[in-house]
């Protein structure tokens, strides 16, 4: 372990300085680097594999909250773990929200979706939607509502950036997840070739209510959730095999694509 007095030394730019880009790509070719904040969001890190390289800690909780991830690193790598002060602390962003710890993780390579769906029977398509708290919020509900995996279009939020995966309480790190690699709304056709009926959630004519029985009967199915503003696109709503609406009450247009995704996966999966 190793005191500092500033955050203003080279060892700390990775927690300091690098923004998420930079941070994606920090050993490029290979895979990047994400931030793990709070001892809660770095102990599911550990226990899903993901690789210490280096720690940040309020030295108060070297004998209280961090004492057992302290203990196990010690343990299980040769990493450094610098402590500071809460006035040291402050000046980091967002620092307030962390608990006092942060840990920077190498990320692990993404699975292609194909192989990531094999046997998979519930799944969450996430279409362009770009605000890393909703990200976070959805894989929450993916994993606290029994999702066997969620998918990316290339124009989401990465769910490991740092606002996403501390919204997650770290579910990003358990839930099995990758981005598409398809352009526009062809990947709705590779759902069904993977054997998927696909549901897309929109606010469009000719939509099905949510207890519909024809939604439930499916051995396979894959639930389309689109951007916080436009939705999905009109080529993915009429590729799909249904479209869907979560009836609005009292004026209300629509809910939050976080708050949809919890109606939508609760029915649609435990329904």
């Amino acid at each position: 372990m190793i005191e500092v007095n500033s955050l203003k030394i080279e060892e700390l730019n990775i927690f300091n300085k690098c923004n998420e880009a930079q941070l994606l790509h920090y050993f490029e070719p290979k895979e990047g680097v994400f931030i793990a904040e709070s001892p809660k969001v770095i102990e599911r890190a550990l226990n899903s594999g993901y690789e210490p390289i280096s720690m940040l800690l309020e030295k108060g909780h070297v004998q209280t909250e961090c004492k057992d991830i302290i203990a196990r690193l010690e343990k299980d790598y040769d990493i450094p773990i610098y402590l500071a002060s809460p006035e040291i602390l402050i000046n980091l962003t967002g620092y307030e929200l962390t608990r006092g710890a942060l840990c920077a993780m190498r990320r692990k390579p993404l699975r292609e979706a194909s192989m990531l769906c094999e046997g998979a029977t519930k799944i969450v398509v996430l279409e362009d939607v770009v605000n890393p708290t909703n990200i976070g919020s959805i894989v929450r509900n993916a994993a606290a509502l029994g999702v066997d995996a969620v998918l990316f279009t290339k124009g989401c939020a990465d769910p490991l950036y740092r606002r996403a995966l501390r919204v997650s309480m770290g579910t990003a790190l358990q839930v099995p997840w990758t981005f598409l690699n398809n352009e526009g709304s062809e990947y709705v056709d590779e759902l069904k070739s993977w054997g998927f009926t696909t549901i897309s959630m929109a606010l469009v004519e000719d939509t099905l209510p949510i207890s519909d029985k024809r939604l439930y009967k499916n051995e396979k199915t894959a639930i389309i959730l689109g951007t916080e503003g436009d939705g999905l696109r009109k080529e993915t709503i009429s590729n799909s095999d249904y479209t869907v609406c979560i009836p609005m009450k009292n004026g209300v247009d629509s809910l939050n694509v976080a708050s949809a995704s919890a109606i939508a996966i609760w029915s649609l999966v435990n329904g």
